[in-house]
Protein backbone atom coordinates (compact mmCIF):
# COMPACT_ATOMS: atom_id res chain seq x y z
CA UNK A 1 0.00 0.00 0.00
CA UNK A 2 1.10 3.82 -0.71
CA UNK A 3 2.64 5.57 2.40
CA UNK A 4 -0.42 7.72 3.48
CA UNK A 5 0.50 10.85 5.74
CA UNK A 6 -2.27 10.54 8.61
CA UNK A 7 -2.72 13.10 11.34
CA UNK A 8 -2.69 11.44 14.89
CA UNK A 9 -5.93 12.21 17.16
CA UNK A 10 -5.48 13.73 20.62
CA UNK A 11 -7.74 12.95 24.11
CA UNK A 12 -9.44 15.83 22.99
CA UNK A 13 -10.56 14.18 19.43
CA UNK A 14 -11.56 10.80 21.51
CA UNK A 15 -13.91 13.43 23.91
CA UNK A 16 -15.38 15.38 20.75
CA UNK A 17 -16.44 12.07 19.60
CA UNK A 18 -18.11 11.02 22.23
CA UNK A 19 -21.03 13.09 22.01
CA UNK A 20 -21.34 12.11 18.36
CA UNK A 21 -21.73 8.23 19.11
CA UNK A 22 -23.83 8.52 22.27
CA UNK A 23 -25.93 10.40 19.92
CA UNK A 24 -27.02 7.32 17.90
CA UNK A 25 -25.74 4.21 20.45
CA UNK A 26 -26.99 3.03 24.00
CA UNK A 27 -23.40 2.28 25.94
CA UNK A 28 -22.26 -1.24 25.94
CA UNK A 29 -23.56 -3.24 29.05
CA UNK A 30 -21.05 -4.31 31.79
CA UNK A 31 -21.18 -7.68 33.16
CA UNK A 32 -18.99 -9.21 36.15
CA UNK A 33 -17.38 -12.70 36.10
CA UNK A 34 -13.91 -13.78 36.64
CA UNK A 35 -13.34 -9.86 35.64
CA UNK A 36 -15.81 -7.17 33.87
CA UNK A 37 -16.61 -7.97 30.53
CA UNK A 38 -17.57 -4.93 28.13
CA UNK A 39 -20.11 -6.62 25.47
CA UNK A 40 -19.35 -4.22 22.26
CA UNK A 41 -21.13 -7.69 20.83
CA UNK A 42 -24.27 -5.35 21.76
CA UNK A 43 -23.54 -2.85 19.10
CA UNK A 44 -26.35 -2.89 16.03
CA UNK A 45 -23.36 -4.34 13.73
CA UNK A 46 -22.45 -6.69 16.50
CA UNK A 47 -19.02 -5.00 17.06
CA UNK A 48 -17.09 -1.89 18.40
CA UNK A 49 -16.25 -0.39 14.70
CA UNK A 50 -19.47 1.46 14.47
CA UNK A 51 -18.17 3.62 17.14
CA UNK A 52 -15.53 4.93 14.76
CA UNK A 53 -17.64 4.91 11.60
CA UNK A 54 -20.05 7.20 13.53
CA UNK A 55 -16.83 9.49 14.14
CA UNK A 56 -15.71 9.51 10.47
CA UNK A 57 -19.21 10.14 8.81
CA UNK A 58 -20.51 12.88 11.56
CA UNK A 59 -17.32 14.26 10.38
CA UNK A 60 -17.83 14.59 6.53
CA UNK A 61 -20.45 17.02 4.41
CA UNK A 62 -23.66 15.88 3.08
CA UNK A 63 -22.20 16.18 -0.31
CA UNK A 64 -19.07 14.04 0.40
CA UNK A 65 -18.00 10.29 0.06
CA UNK A 66 -16.31 8.14 2.06
CA UNK A 67 -15.10 4.96 0.68
CA UNK A 68 -13.92 1.63 2.15
CA UNK A 69 -12.04 -1.81 1.52
CA UNK A 70 -14.10 -4.70 3.68
CA UNK A 71 -15.61 -7.46 3.87
CA UNK A 72 -16.04 -7.65 8.11
CA UNK A 73 -16.76 -5.38 11.05
CA UNK A 74 -15.33 -2.26 9.38
CA UNK A 75 -17.57 -2.94 6.06
CA UNK A 76 -20.45 -2.87 8.30
CA UNK A 77 -19.46 0.25 10.80
CA UNK A 78 -19.56 2.36 7.81
CA UNK A 79 -22.92 0.81 5.95
CA UNK A 80 -24.45 1.40 9.27
CA UNK A 81 -23.04 4.61 10.04
CA UNK A 82 -23.66 5.95 6.57
CA UNK A 83 -27.12 5.07 6.35
CA UNK A 84 -28.13 6.35 9.69
CA UNK A 85 -26.46 9.81 9.35
CA UNK A 86 -27.18 9.57 5.64
CA UNK A 87 -23.84 9.91 4.13
CA UNK A 88 -22.93 8.24 1.19
CA UNK A 89 -20.28 5.53 1.19
CA UNK A 90 -18.91 3.34 -1.21
CA UNK A 91 -17.63 0.22 0.57
CA UNK A 92 -15.36 -2.31 -1.96
CA UNK A 93 -15.40 -5.45 -1.20
CA UNK A 94 -13.74 -8.64 -2.90
CA UNK A 95 -15.34 -11.19 -5.09
CA UNK A 96 -14.78 -13.67 -2.96
CA UNK A 97 -16.46 -12.06 0.12
CA UNK A 98 -18.70 -14.28 1.91
CA UNK A 99 -22.62 -14.49 0.15
CA UNK A 100 -23.50 -13.90 3.78
CA UNK A 101 -21.54 -11.23 4.33
CA UNK A 102 -22.86 -9.54 0.95
CA UNK A 103 -26.13 -10.07 1.67
CA UNK A 104 -25.37 -8.02 5.18
CA UNK A 105 -24.29 -5.16 3.53
CA UNK A 106 -27.25 -4.55 0.55
CA UNK A 107 -29.48 -4.21 3.74
CA UNK A 108 -27.60 -0.50 3.47
CA UNK A 109 -27.84 2.30 1.84
CA UNK A 110 -24.49 2.71 0.71
CA UNK A 111 -22.98 1.88 -3.17
CA UNK A 112 -21.42 -1.64 -2.83
CA UNK A 113 -18.95 -2.37 -5.54
CA UNK A 114 -17.29 -6.33 -5.35
CA UNK A 115 -13.75 -5.66 -6.93
CA UNK A 116 -10.72 -8.24 -7.56
CA UNK A 117 -10.45 -11.79 -5.61
CA UNK A 118 -8.53 -10.58 -2.33
CA UNK A 119 -8.38 -7.93 0.20
CA UNK A 120 -5.34 -6.51 -1.24
CA UNK A 121 -7.27 -5.97 -4.64
CA UNK A 122 -10.03 -4.38 -2.99
CA UNK A 123 -7.84 -1.94 -1.26
CA UNK A 124 -6.30 -1.20 -4.16
CA UNK A 125 -9.53 0.06 -5.31
CA UNK A 126 -10.80 1.74 -3.01
CA UNK A 127 -7.49 3.95 -3.01
CA UNK A 128 -8.01 4.62 -6.68
CA UNK A 129 -11.89 5.71 -5.92
CA UNK A 130 -10.53 8.07 -3.51
CA UNK A 131 -8.22 9.58 -5.28
CA UNK A 132 -11.09 10.73 -7.62
CA UNK A 133 -12.42 12.84 -4.53
CA UNK A 134 -13.67 10.62 -1.99
CA UNK A 135 -12.39 10.35 1.49
CA UNK A 136 -10.74 6.76 1.99
CA UNK A 137 -11.35 5.46 5.87
CA UNK A 138 -8.91 3.08 6.85
CA UNK A 139 -10.27 0.58 9.60
CA UNK A 140 -7.35 2.00 12.07
CA UNK A 141 -5.11 4.41 10.33
CA UNK A 142 -7.56 7.26 10.25
CA UNK A 143 -7.69 10.04 13.47
CA UNK A 144 -11.77 9.87 13.54
CA UNK A 145 -12.09 6.22 13.49
CA UNK A 146 -9.60 5.72 16.38
CA UNK A 147 -11.33 8.64 18.00
CA UNK A 148 -14.69 6.97 17.69
CA UNK A 149 -13.42 3.74 19.47
CA UNK A 150 -11.73 5.71 22.19
CA UNK A 151 -15.43 6.55 23.19
CA UNK A 152 -15.75 3.16 24.30
CA UNK A 153 -13.28 4.24 27.59
CA UNK A 154 -15.45 7.30 28.28
CA UNK A 155 -18.16 4.92 28.56
CA UNK A 156 -16.33 2.80 30.94
CA UNK A 157 -15.42 5.48 33.00
CA UNK A 158 -18.93 6.00 34.04
CA UNK A 159 -19.38 2.35 34.39
CA UNK A 160 -16.95 1.08 36.60
CA UNK A 161 -14.86 2.96 39.28
CA UNK A 162 -10.87 3.27 39.27
CA UNK A 163 -8.32 2.03 39.06
CA UNK A 164 -9.02 0.50 36.08
CA UNK A 165 -6.58 -2.07 33.70
CA UNK A 166 -8.22 -2.19 30.37
CA UNK A 167 -7.65 -5.25 28.53
CA UNK A 168 -8.30 -4.86 24.57
CA UNK A 169 -7.44 -6.96 21.38
CA UNK A 170 -4.91 -5.49 18.69
CA UNK A 171 -4.81 -5.75 14.80
CA UNK A 172 -4.42 -2.75 13.47
CA UNK A 173 -4.36 -0.54 16.55
CA UNK A 174 -6.86 0.98 16.18
CA UNK A 175 -9.31 0.70 19.42
CA UNK A 176 -6.06 0.10 21.64
CA UNK A 177 -4.72 3.61 20.62
CA UNK A 178 -8.57 5.36 21.32
CA UNK A 179 -8.38 3.68 24.69
CA UNK A 180 -4.73 4.57 25.36
CA UNK A 181 -5.92 7.94 24.74
CA UNK A 182 -8.50 8.23 26.77
CA UNK A 183 -6.18 6.42 29.53
CA UNK A 184 -3.72 9.49 29.09
CA UNK A 185 -6.42 11.46 30.89
CA UNK A 186 -6.67 9.44 33.72
CA UNK A 187 -3.94 8.63 36.28
CA UNK A 188 -5.86 5.56 37.53
CA UNK A 189 -6.20 3.45 34.18
CA UNK A 190 -3.73 1.41 32.02
CA UNK A 191 -4.33 -0.48 28.64
CA UNK A 192 -2.85 -3.75 28.03
CA UNK A 193 -3.26 -4.99 23.95
CA UNK A 194 -3.89 -8.51 23.31
CA UNK A 195 -2.30 -10.24 20.35
CA UNK A 196 -2.98 -13.33 18.47
CA UNK A 197 0.22 -15.23 18.24
CA UNK A 198 -0.46 -15.73 14.84
CA UNK A 199 -0.07 -12.29 13.88
CA UNK A 200 1.70 -10.36 16.13
CA UNK A 201 2.27 -7.34 13.75
CA UNK A 202 1.79 -4.64 16.30
CA UNK A 203 4.57 -5.73 18.76
CA UNK A 204 7.12 -6.28 15.40
CA UNK A 205 5.88 -2.24 14.89
CA UNK A 206 6.47 -1.30 18.28
CA UNK A 207 9.47 -2.97 18.55
CA UNK A 208 11.26 -1.81 15.13
CA UNK A 209 9.20 1.68 15.80
CA UNK A 210 8.02 1.54 12.21
CA UNK A 211 5.65 -1.61 10.28
CA UNK A 212 7.62 -3.92 9.77
CA UNK A 213 5.95 -7.38 7.84
CA UNK A 214 5.32 -10.44 9.65
CA UNK A 215 4.33 -13.80 8.86
CA UNK A 216 0.65 -14.11 9.36
CA UNK A 217 -0.74 -17.69 9.91
CA UNK A 218 -4.30 -19.18 10.49
CA UNK A 219 -5.76 -18.01 13.23
CA UNK A 220 -9.84 -18.18 14.16
CA UNK A 221 -8.84 -14.52 15.14
CA UNK A 222 -8.96 -13.33 11.89
CA UNK A 223 -10.05 -9.81 12.75
CA UNK A 224 -6.92 -8.85 14.11
CA UNK A 225 -4.69 -11.08 11.79
CA UNK A 226 -3.13 -8.40 9.12
CA UNK A 227 0.03 -6.77 8.66
CA UNK A 228 0.41 -2.90 9.26
CA UNK A 229 -0.31 -0.38 7.03
CA UNK A 230 2.97 1.46 6.52
CA UNK A 231 3.26 4.81 8.16
CA UNK A 232 -0.12 4.02 10.52
CA UNK A 233 -0.46 6.30 13.25
CA UNK A 234 -1.44 3.75 15.57
CA UNK A 235 2.16 2.01 16.27
CA UNK A 236 3.63 5.36 17.42
CA UNK A 237 -0.03 6.04 19.67
CA UNK A 238 0.23 2.17 20.75
CA UNK A 239 4.26 2.43 21.94
CA UNK A 240 3.09 5.96 24.08
CA UNK A 241 -0.17 4.63 25.41
CA UNK A 242 -0.46 1.06 26.04
CA UNK A 243 1.13 -0.27 28.81
CA UNK A 244 2.26 -3.90 27.47
CA UNK A 245 1.37 -6.01 24.49
CA UNK A 246 0.67 -9.92 24.93
CA UNK A 247 -0.26 -12.72 22.76
CA UNK A 248 -2.61 -15.27 23.12
CA UNK A 249 -2.60 -19.12 21.38
CA UNK A 250 -5.69 -20.91 19.18
CA UNK A 251 -6.19 -22.70 21.96
CA UNK A 252 -6.99 -19.84 24.34
CA UNK A 253 -8.64 -18.45 21.77
CA UNK A 254 -10.88 -21.02 21.76
CA UNK A 255 -11.18 -21.77 25.64
CA UNK A 256 -12.29 -18.25 25.91
CA UNK A 257 -15.01 -18.44 23.08
CA UNK A 258 -16.53 -21.81 24.96
CA UNK A 259 -16.10 -19.44 28.38
CA UNK A 260 -18.26 -16.62 27.08
CA UNK A 261 -20.88 -18.97 25.62
CA UNK A 262 -21.39 -21.24 28.88
CA UNK A 263 -20.72 -18.90 31.97
CA UNK A 264 -22.04 -15.60 30.10
CA UNK A 265 -24.47 -16.94 27.02
CA UNK A 266 -22.28 -14.67 25.19
CA UNK A 267 -21.19 -15.14 21.71
CA UNK A 268 -17.34 -13.82 20.14
CA UNK A 269 -15.84 -14.01 17.20
CA UNK A 270 -12.09 -14.84 17.51
CA UNK A 271 -11.18 -11.49 17.40
CA UNK A 272 -14.15 -10.50 19.96
CA UNK A 273 -12.78 -13.17 22.90
CA UNK A 274 -8.55 -12.65 22.46
CA UNK A 275 -8.63 -9.77 25.18
CA UNK A 276 -10.67 -12.41 27.75
CA UNK A 277 -8.62 -15.38 26.39
CA UNK A 278 -5.27 -13.31 28.05
CA UNK A 279 -7.35 -12.87 31.72
CA UNK A 280 -8.53 -16.69 31.63
CA UNK A 281 -4.81 -17.66 30.29
CA UNK A 282 -2.81 -15.44 33.08
CA UNK A 283 -1.21 -13.22 30.85
CA UNK A 284 -2.42 -9.96 32.34
CA UNK A 285 -0.50 -10.42 35.54
CA UNK A 286 -1.08 -8.68 39.11
CA UNK A 287 -2.60 -5.61 39.16
CA UNK A 288 -4.17 -2.73 41.24
CA UNK A 289 -8.39 -2.22 40.78
CA UNK A 290 -10.44 -4.02 38.39
CA UNK A 291 -9.99 -5.96 35.09
CA UNK A 292 -11.98 -4.78 32.62
CA UNK A 293 -11.95 -7.06 28.92
CA UNK A 294 -13.36 -5.82 26.18
CA UNK A 295 -15.37 -8.30 23.77
CA UNK A 296 -15.00 -6.44 20.81
CA UNK A 297 -17.42 -8.84 18.05
CA UNK A 298 -19.84 -11.26 17.83
CA UNK A 299 -19.82 -12.24 14.00
CA UNK A 300 -18.38 -15.03 13.55
CA UNK A 301 -19.92 -18.19 11.07
CA UNK A 302 -21.70 -20.54 12.71
CA UNK A 303 -19.79 -23.68 11.96
CA UNK A 304 -16.55 -21.94 12.96
CA UNK A 305 -18.39 -20.98 16.70
CA UNK A 306 -19.92 -24.95 16.45
CA UNK A 307 -16.66 -26.45 16.16
CA UNK A 308 -15.06 -24.31 18.75
CA UNK A 309 -18.15 -25.30 20.95
CA UNK A 310 -17.20 -29.35 20.30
Amino acid sequence: MTHRVVRAPSPEDVEKAVDVVASVLDPSPTVTGKCVLKLETWQPTGSFKVRGALAVLASVGADDEVVAASAGNHALGIAFAATRLGRRATVVVPATASEAKVAALRRFDITLVQHGEQYAEAEAHALELAERGARFVSPYNDPDVIAGQGTLGWELGSQCRGPLTVVCAVGGGGLASGLGLWAATRDDVRVIGVEADAAPAMAEAVRAGRAVPVDVRPTVADGIAANLEPGAVTIDLVSKHVDRLVTVSEEEIGAAVRHLVRTHGVVAEGAGAAAFAAVLAGRIGPVDGRVVAVVSGRNIALPTLAGLLV
